[in-house]
């Protein structure tokens, strides 16, 4: 049961994103926003309290439309009205809460302009826009895979504006959250998911209005490829032609963001039709992997680059925040050594740490997910390569969210992680944890023990033998 009328909700969420909409005008990631912020740099500028206010409620607002109606059996018409309604006043605005999309259209103009992205910084150019980018990313190659390097070149080139850059970028957004609508009930009717409410959790988000639309980021195309892959999969196991154009598809995912890769050894679970054998991961699966790698190789030899997103990927640890599980911890651990005069830094330990955990749990992740429905093992992968990565930014939990939401209906927890995550970034950009780790830590690691205690209590129940009277 809702526990508030649909119709209020509905026009709840709006005025929410008419807020946004409002905040994203006076004082989001502008072109010629301060570059350099601090805590207290958009509430110090012109109409400070105004952004900051118009931010907080709007998400506050949007955020509680959202939690109110996340147990609720929907309408998909309804649904994808309401998510309509709400995307359309922040279809207009500057970005918001990221400046990323500045970086899309520079590195697509070094694309455009003969340099390989992936050898050199946007100042190589330089960028006509290189003022609007933020400082630490000016200098380094770009993280994402070869097709979005295409497409942001094709962007810039077929606009030759930085507004109009933007403009295009925001509705290949667009784009991305129509194929995840269209891609999200396939997957819940094989799952046996209201697709009304999976289409609510995973479309209605303040993550996917704030930062997958109104910041125009790249992990909405991404997402919905990932999941049109899956569905595509899904609904034709055993068949090689859908099974090979799911793994093209979930290869173009990876082309955007690699870290969709993640899902491709589940995908080939789900292509196997009669039980899991070797001879029929082969045979069925193998259509899949074939697909999405040979795609990722074709894109990649086709648009004249190498594979040096591979290198690039490590620029995300420059980024030292507390959300990120692995790098609290770190944190926590050069705190609790100062006082014995140990000034050393635990980070490079706890991250290689956190990615050995991730190695060791994908793999158990698919051997469980081989007698199982493999579905849902595939949004706990990706819930697993978000939280044990070295970088945590809000959007990235739209991943697991989106796959979640439509395999299974024990995603409370995700929903939560969302909602919560929903408050990190203010509008210009401006990421909270970065001023808050000497308490944002702590408490992430006192967070991340309980989390491994209750695991390994629950792992013990597991194996105890239950006692028959």
């Amino acid at each position: 049961m809702s526990r508030v009328p649909h119709h209020l909700a509905r026009w709840t969420g709006l005025a929410g994103s008419a807020l946004l909409a409002v905040a994203a005008a006076l004082g989001g990631a502008l072109p010629h926003g301060d570059l350099r912020p601090t805590p207290l740099s958009v509430w110090q500028g012109p109409n400070g309290p105004l952004i900051i206010l118009g931010w907080l409620v709007g998400t506050g607002l949007l955020a509680y439309a959202w939690w109110s109606l996340r147990d609720a059996d929907l309408p998909v018409r309804w649904v994808l009205v309401t998510v309509a309604l709400w995307l359309l006043p922040l279809l207009f605005t500057p970005p918001l809460g990221s400046r990323d999309v500045y970086a899309y259209a520079c590195q697509g103009a070094s694309y455009a302009g003969g340099i390989n992205p992936y050898e050199q910084g946007a100042n190589a150019l330089p960028c006509p826009w290189l003022d609007t980018m933020s400082y630490i990313w000016r200098d380094t190659p770009a993280p994402y895979g070869p097709l979005f390097v295409v497409l942001s070149g094709a962007v810039v080139s077929a606009t030759g504006s930085l507004i109009g850059s933007i403009a295009l970028f925001r509705l290949l957004a667009v784009a991305g959250v129509a194929l995840t609508a269209a891609a999200v009930p396939v997957l819940a009717r094989r799952c046996g998911v209201p697709a009304g409410r999976a289409l609510w959790l995973a479309l209605a988000s303040p993550l996917v209005a704030v930062h997958l639309v109104a910041g125009a980021h790249n992990d909405a195309i991404m997402v919905g490829l990932l999941v049109a892959g899956l569905a595509v999969v899904a609904s034709r196991p055993g068949r090689p032609g859908p099974l090979l154009a799911g793994g093209v598809l979930l290869g173009l995912a990876a082309a955007i963001k690699v870290t969709a890769l993640v899902v491709v050894p589940f995908a080939a679970l789900t292509a196997i039709v009669g039980g899991y054998s070797v001879r029929a991961l082969i045979r069925h699966g193998g259509w899949v992997v074939g697909g999405a790698v040979g795609i990722m190789v074709a894109v990649t030899v086709a648009a004249g680059l190498d594979f040096g997103w591979i290198s690039g990927l490590e620029q995300g640890n420059l980024v030292i925040a507390w959300t990120s599980p692995s790098t609290a911890v770190g944190q926590t651990v050069g705190y609790l050594g100062l006082p014995f005069g140990w000034h050393g830094d635990a980070l490079p330990v706890t991250r290689a740490i956190g990615m050995a955990v991730l190695a060791v749990l994908l793999v158990g992740l698919w051997w469980r997910a081989r007698t199982r429905e493999p579905l849902p093992y595939a949004g706990l992968a990706l819930a697993a390569t978000v939280a044990l990565a070295p970088l945590f930014h809000p959007w990235y939990w739209t991943w697991p969210l989106t796959v979640l939401a439509a395999t299974t209906p024990r995603v409370r927890w995700a929903v939560l992680v969302a909602l919560v995550s929903s408050f990190l970034v203010l509008a210009d950009g401006t990421g909270l944890p970065r001023y808050t780790k000497t308490v944002g830590a702590p408490l992430m690691t006192l967070l991340v023990i309980v989390v491994v205690v209750r695991l390994v209590r629950s792992a013990r129940a597991a194996r105890r033998p239950v006692a028959v009277e």
